[in-house]
């Protein structure tokens, strides 16, 4: 499905962002895959069709952001992200919209957001 395929990128690059935040922190991952995805399903529009975000679609971004705040947290929101995505086909439209929605959302963030980025870092 290629609707599921756009969510899971959308999700992977915004989690992938996020895992690459902040000083590494010693604390057990607390955010499952469940709440990566439920927290990010109202984006899906936006990356597929583009236009301004939906309310749900940011206050979703910014509170799956707020919870991430350990690096065990970003790690583990971002292979899960990585893994569901693996496999399924996106096109660079899609991508770029995703890239560009944490900006859209109000986050800035200092660094590129991208599929390749090593969720371990």
């Amino acid at each position: 499905m290629a609707s599921s395929g756009v969510l899971k990128l959308v999700s992977m690059i915004l989690i992938v962002c996020m895992a690459v935040m902040g000083a590494p922190k010693a604390a057990k991952a607390a955010i499952t895959c469940s709440d990566v995805v439920s927290h990010l399903i109202p984006c899906l529009s936006y990356v597929q069709n583009g236009g301004t975000p939906a309310a749900a679609c940011c206050s979703g971004v910014k509170t799956l952001y707020g919870q991430a705040q350990t690096s065990p947290d970003r790690q583990d929101v971002c292979k899960c992200i990585k893994s569901a995505v693996n496999g399924m086909p996106y096109t660079g439209y899609n991508l770029n919209l995703a890239a560009g929605l944490p900006a859209k959302c109000g986050l800035h963030l200092p660094y590129n957001i991208s599929p390749s980025t090593d969720c371990n870092k």
